[in-house]
C-alpha cells in the first residue's frame, strides 16, 4: 500500500490542537469517571460493540445480553462492530454493567478522513459496504467513484444500491442505465431498488444475509427509509429531502449494530455528505480505479499525469473505448480535490 499523503503545516496543527483539547477534557472526565475495582469485576467474555457513546459502549455478549460498559483509557479506539473483550460488574455503577478491557484485531475498517482528526474509524469488521444513491436530491456517478476509491482502499466489497427508482421515467430509466452499465462491466455489483413498489427489496435482503454490513451515502438518498424496510424493528427515523435545498437531513446520530431476521448484521451509520480522499497518495488513487491498472506503470513517463503526457496508456485506452470518459473525468476531479485538503474532504461539482 503507497503511504499517505502527508498533511500540511495547517492541518498539522490544527489536528495536534484538536488532540490537546481531547486530551484536557478526558483529563477533567477521569475525576467523574467510574473506578473499577479487580474484586468487582467477574472474568474476562468476549462481545461485540453495538454502539459508542463518548466513553461508554453498548456491547452484545454471546448470550445475547447487551450491557453498557466504561472503557479502559489504554483501549485508544473503539467502533461500532468491534470485537472486544470485557468483565462484567458484580455490582453496577448506575447503568454501567462492565468494563472493556480490550479490542480484537480487526478483519477490515471503513474509514474517513477528517479535517482536524486526521482519518478516523466509522465501522469495523465489515464484509460489504453498499453505497446508496438516488434520483433525488441527484444521481451523482462522481459520488460513487470517490466510495468505490475508498472500499478498493480498504479492500471492502462494494454494492451500488440505487434508490427510488420509482421516480425515473422511462427516458431517465435509460440513462441511468446506460450509466451504471460502466459499473456491471467493471465487475461491480448493481441493484436497483424502490421502497415504494417493492423492485429489488428481496434481492437486497438476500445480499445482506450473513454479512457484516454498512449502507453509506449523501444524506436524503433514503439509507434509513430502507433499514427500516430490513429491520421493521429498527424504528429508524427518517427525514424528507428539503424542497428548498435539494439536500437531505441527517437523521441518524449514533452509529448501531441490528441483527438481520434472515442472518447476518446492518450498522446504520450517520450521513456521509462528503467522503475525502486527500489522506491517500495520488499513486494509490489511480490503483483504485480498477481498470487503469493493467496500463499503470507503461506510460512513456514516469512522472506521467495522465492528462496531456504524450505516450500516456491510460489516455490511449480513454480514447480507444477501454476505459470510459466519465470514469477518467472522475479520477482527475478526485485528484485535483486532493491538491487542498479541504477540497478533498468536500463532494465534487457536478
Amino acid at each position: 500500500m503507497a503511504k499517505r499523503k502527508k498533511l500540511s503545516k495547517g492541518q498539522s496543527r490544527r489536528i495536534s490542537a484538536n488532540h490537546q483539547k481531547r486530551l484536557h477534557k478526558a483529563k477533567q472526565q477521569s475525576d467523574t469517571q467510574v473506578t473499577w475495582q479487580t474484586d468487582n469485576l467477574g472474568p474476562t467474555e468476549p462481545a461485540v460493540v453495538i454502539s459508542r457513546f463518548g466513553q461508554h459502549a453498548d456491547v452484545e455478549c454471546e448470550n445475547g445480553d447487551v450491557l453498557r460498559c466504561n472503557i479502559r483509557r489504554t483501549v485508544t479506539s473503539i467502533v461500532c462492530g468491534d470485537d472486544v473483550i470485557f468483565r462484567r460488574a458484580k455490582v453496577s455503577e448506575g447503568d454501567l454493567a462492565g468494563v472493556i478491557e480490550a479490542v480484537e484485531p480487526r478483519r477490515s475498517q471503513l474509514t474517513r478522513p477528517d479535517f482536524y482528526d486526521g482519518v478516523k474509524v466509522v465501522a469495523a469488521n465489515i464484509d460489504q459496504i453498499l453505497m446508496v444513491s438516488a434520483v433525488v436530491p441527484e444521481f451523482t456517478p462522481q459520488i460513487i467513484d470517490r466510495y468505490l476509491v475508498a472500499c478498493e482502499d480498504m479492500g471492502i466489497e462494494p454494492i451500488l444500491l440505487l434508490n427510488k427508482i420509482d421516480l425515473l421515467d422511462d427516458e431517465g430509466l435509460d440513462y441511468v442505465d446506460e450509466v451504471l452499465d460502466i459499473y456491471r462491466e467493471l465487475g461491480y455489483r448493481v441493484l436497483l431498488v424502490s421502497n415504494k413498489t417493492g423492485q429489488g427489496i428481496d434481492e437486497l435482503k438476500a445480499l445482506l444475509t450473513d454479512k457484516n454490513n454498512i449502507f453509506v451515502g449523501q444524506s436524503g438518498v433514503g439509507k434509513s427509509t430502507l433499514v427500516n424496510t430490513v429491520l421493521p424493528d429498527a424504528a429508524i427515523l427518517t427525514q424528507e429531502v428539503s424542497e428548498n435545498s435539494g439536500l437531505g437531513q441527517h437523521t441518524t446520530t449514533v452509529s448501531k449494530l441490528h441483527h438481520l431476521p434472515s442472518g447476518g448484521n446492518l450498522i446504520d451509520s450517520p450521513g456521509i455528505r462528503e467522503f475525502g480522499l486527500w489522506h491517500l497518495e495520488v499513486e494509490r488513487v489511480t490503483w483504485c480505479f480498477k481498470e487503469f491498472r493493467e496500463f499503470i506503470g507503461g506510460c512513456r513517463f514516469r512522472d506521467c499525469k495522465h492528462l496531456n503526457d504524450p505516450g500516456c496508456l491510460i489516455l490511449e485506452a480513454v480514447d480507444e473505448g477501454k476505459i470510459s470518459e466519465l470514469r477518467f473525468d472522475s479520477y482527475h476531479r478526485i485528484l485535483e480535490s486532493m491538491a487542498d485538503g479541504r477540497a478533498g474532504a468536500r463532494a465534487p461539482r457536478v
